[in-house]
């Protein structure tokens, strides 16, 4: 439940003298947010009179959004914080990085830049004690430290980069429970319970699957997320890696296997009701709508934590997490993306906001309002704005391990362009091997 703001004497004491008090969109002291981790921070820091510039990808409401957060930092510190936000973020960071005026801090939404700007050399890296802990106090908190770290040039050797903060959850699917009650479905925990459950549903007469992949110049793209998913329940999180870097070269075993696993579900016109071209040609929008028809089109549908922006106004709906295969024994990993916060041009100010990023109540005072993840296994997770957000935090505070989007990392000719078209092809020939290879010799071109 949101706290209401108010102007009583509480708040007068406890923000006496502060320039910001009516920024603040929860008072002090007031409602479950972990105050402490607050009090704590702010008497351990002073930076009256200091200024810290930020800049990321975050405009409109999510500008709004960080704002909130950043307010209980200004005041707790007594520092300025400067936040600006674009929609042109990598490119603008990118060409500061080579003609200076680099700000403070850059929230920055791909690891794959963050290493870049770290190996030119506009990263401090952070120290070891940071490092250990993200390791204890993030779920999965080793894959957290592993995808931030890399070369760092101000190191003179792999590093800490960065420190992520609020993260995207892509291995869910959804399903309309009063649909699954009627029919007596439960939630599978396995991959194999969840294969079990689509073939009780062609059983039963239901096709199990809506599957779309339809989308403008991007069509392809829906598909290159079953494989990375199941490329995290398939092989180890090293082999994931050296997919994404092209050490396991993309017509690997490995990867054809993930690439015919997916194979099974979406070239089953069993499952999808529709031969490969027709699951193409489905838009990626349109294909969740079957879940809401009565009688229903399609039970179930895999996609990330946005796609109930598409849903009809009045759907019921819920998720689950997509499953690993018990057979593997390869943990509970999730696929997603998020932020990571850098230092790129170093002061105090800086080093501070990643200490505040620790405390819970920098993630409780968003995750409170609208649309964040945490992986941070020590907030609130009853301050989550709504029962989906706590869902998909539940799924990050169980996850055993923790992977981006491959196609978000791998070059952009491949993971927007190669990776997208090869799956296309693969379900209108069914030739898995064929379609890996031309991604290969893609990728062998830009090498």
């Amino acid at each position: 439940m949101k706290t209401k703001l108010f102007a009583g004497a509480a708040l007068v004491a406890l923000c006496a003298g502060s320039a910001n008090a009516q920024e603040l969109v929860f008072p002090i002291g007031e409602g479950e947010f972990n105050w402490d981790s607050y009090q704590s921070f702010a008497d351990a820091h002073d930076l009256s009179g200091q200024t810290l510039t930020i800049s990321g990808p975050w405009i409109g409401d999510d500008r709004d959004l960080v704002d909130s957060v950043i307010a209980y930092f200004e005041e707790a510190t007594g520092a300025n914080v400067e936040y600006s936000g674009s929609d042109s973020f990598e490119s603008e960071i990118r060409r500061a990085s080579q003609t200076g005026g680099l700000p403070n801090m850059a929230v920055i939404p791909q690891p794959g830049l963050l290493a870049d700007l770290a190996a030119a050399g506009d990263v401090t890296p952070l120290d070891d004690e940071t490092a250990s802990w993200i390791s204890e106090n993030y779920a999965a908190g080793d894959s957290w430290v592993d995808l931030a770290t890399s070369q760092n040039e101000q190191a003179g050797g792999e590093a800490l980069n960065g420190f992520f903060y609020k993260v995207d959850v892509k291995s869910l699917v959804w399903y309309s429970p009063p649909v699954f009650e009627e029919l007596g479905y439960e939630i599978p925990t396995t991959m194999e319970e969840l294969i079990a459950l689509s073939d009780q549903a062609v059983e039963d007469g239901f096709t199990p699957w809506c599957i779309g992949l339809g989308s403008g110049d991007a069509t392809g793209w829906p598909a290159t997320d079953w494989v990375e998913d199941i490329m995290l329940r398939t092989q180890s999180l090293e082999t994931y890696d050296q997919w994404v870097t092209n050490e396991l070269p993309f017509d690997s075993e490995e990867v054809v296997n993930a690439i015919e696993t997916f194979g099974q579900f979406a070239l089953n016109e069993d499952y999808t009701g529709m031969s490969g071209a027709e699951v193409v040609n489905t838009d990626f929008r349109d294909s969740p709508d079957g879940l809401f028809t009565l009688p229903p089109e399609c039970l179930m549908h895999r996609q990330a934590s946005f796609i109930p922006t598409f849903f009809p106004e009045d759907a019921e709906y819920d998720f689950f997490y997509f499953p690993a295969f018990e057979s593997e024994d390869l943990g509970s990993p999730v696929l997603g993306a998020g932020t990571v916060w850098a230092i790129t041009d170093e002061n105090e100010a800086a080093h501070a906001m990643i200490e505040f990023l620790k405390t819970p109540i920098s993630h409780e005072i968003w995750m409170n309002q609208s649309g964040f993840l945490t992986p941070h296994s020590g907030v609130n997770t009853e301050l989550y704005a709504n029962d989906t957000l706590r869902g998909m935090g539940d799924i990050l505070l169980d996850a055993t391990s923790f992977r981006f989007d491959a196609s978000d990392l791998m070059p952009s000719e491949i993971g927007a362009g190669a990776f997208w078209t090869g799956m296309v092809e693969y379900l209108r020939t069914g030739d898995a091997q064929a379609e890996a290879e031309s991604i290969q010799s893609a990728w062998d071109a830009i090498q």
